[in-house]
C-alpha cells in the first residue's frame, strides 16, 4: 500500500507561499490516456506557455493508463511527452484488467492503488485530469488534488462534450462554457474551481438555430448526428477556449487567488467558495486577455 499522505498536499505549497520563501513552482502532476489529437494539444498547449515563462510551473509527470505499443494515438501522446522531456509513468488499464480476467470495473480500486504506489515518489501540489477516460475512485481523489476539465458551466449538463451539446440544442440554450472542478466519486459534480463562459446565440449562430425549427432532435440525430452545423460551431466555440481556462486557472492557483486542498475549493481568505454559494471564480477576462497575447481571435 502507498504510504499514507496528507489529505491536502497543497497546503504545504500555500504555507511556503504566505511566509514569503521565494518563488514558490507549482508543481503539477498530468493524467492522460493520451488519446488522441486533443489530449496532445493539451499537454502542449500548457507545457509551452511554461517553458516561454508564461506560468511557474512544472510538470512533475506525466501518467497515462495506457503502455507503449497499445494504439497510435497514445504513441503520439507519448512521444510528445518525450519532446517536452517530461517524465512519463504507464500502467495499461487493459492489461491490468486481462491479468485478472474480470471487467475494469472490479479492479478499479485495485489499479488506482497500484497507480498511488507507481507514484509515490512524485510530490505534486496539483493534478490535471487532461483526456484520462477512467473514472477515477475514492482513494485516488483523496490523495491527490485532481482537476477535471468538463465542457460545460458549473450548473449545466454533465456527462460527455457530446452528450452535452445535445442537451444544449434540445434546450435551445443561449449560453455554454467550460468549467474546472475538484474530482470527486460524484463524477462532473465536485466542487468547481473556476468557469467561463460561451455564448452560443447571435451572430452566426441564429441561422443555424432558425434551421432547426419545427424539426425533431431525435430525427436530426440520426440524420446530421455530429456533422449538424449547429453541433460542430458549439463545439468550436466551447473547445476553443478550454486550453486557456486550464493555463489560466493553473496560474489563479499558483498566484494564491483559489486555494485547492482537502476536498474543497477556498477563496484567499480560507473559506470554502461553496459556502459562501460561489460557483468557482470567472477566469473570462483572464482567458480574453491571454487568447489577445497569443494573437487568438474569441471565436475563431
Amino acid at each position: 500500500m502507498p504510504k499514507t499522505r496528507p489529505a491536502c498536499r497543497a497546503t504545504g505549497w500555500m504555507k511556503k507561499r504566505s511566509e514569503g520563501a521565494g518563488l514558490v513552482v507549482l508543481r503539477v502532476g498530468w493524467f492522460s490516456t493520451g488519446r488522441g489529437e486533443g489530449s496532445r494539444g493539451l499537454l502542449d498547449f500548457v507545457q509551452t506557455h511554461i517553458a516561454r515563462g508564461g506560468l511557474d510551473a512544472t510538470i512533475d509527470f506525466v501518467f497515462s493508463n495506457r503502455e507503449r505499443g497499445e494504439a497510435e494515438g497514445s504513441d503520439g501522446f507519448f512521444q510528445l511527452v518525450g519532446d517536452h522531456g517530461l517524465s512519463l509513468e504507464t500502467l495499461s488499464s487493459s492489461r491490468f484488467a486481462r491479468s485478472r480476467a474480470i471487467p475494469f470495473a472490479q479492479v478499479r480500486e485495485e489499479f488506482d492503488v497500484r497507480v498511488m504506489e507507481m507514484l509515490a515518489g512524485y510530490q505534486p501540489d496539483i493534478c490535471v485530469l487532461a483526456g484520462y477516460m477512467l473514472i477515477v475512485g475514492g482513494a485516488m481523489c483523496r490523495n491527490f488534488p485532481l482537476l477535471n476539465l468538463h465542457p460545460a458551466l458549473p450548473d449545466g449538463p454533465i456527462g460527455t462534450w457530446q452528450q452535452v451539446i445535445w442537451e444544449l440544442i434540445g434546450t435551445r440554450a443561449e449560453l455554454t462554457g467550460a468549467m474546472v472542478h475538484l474530482a470527486t466519486e460524484e463524477v462532473d459534480r465536485g466542487p468547481v474551481v473556476s468557469h467561463c463562459t460561451v455564448p452560443i446565440a447571435g451572430p452566426g449562430f441564429t441561422p443555424l438555430w432558425d434551421a432547426l425549427s419545427g424539426q425533431d432532435l431525435r430525427e436530426v440525430k440520426e440524420s446530421a448526428g455530429e456533422n449538424l452545423p449547429l453541433f460542430r460551431l458549439i463545439r468550436e466555440a466551447e473547445y476553443g477556449k478550454e486550453p486557456y481556462l486550464l493555463l489560466e486557472t493553473l496560474r489563479v492557483i499558483s498566484q494564491g487567488k483559489v486555494m485547492v486542498g482537502g476536498g474543497a475549493v477556498l477563496d484567499p481568505s480560507g473559506q470554502a467558495m461553496a459556502l459562501t454559494g460561489v460557483m468557482g471564480i470567472n477566469l473570462d477576462q483572464e482567458i480574453a486577455l491571454a487568447m489577445a497575447q497569443d494573437g487568438v481571435e474569441e471565436g475563431a
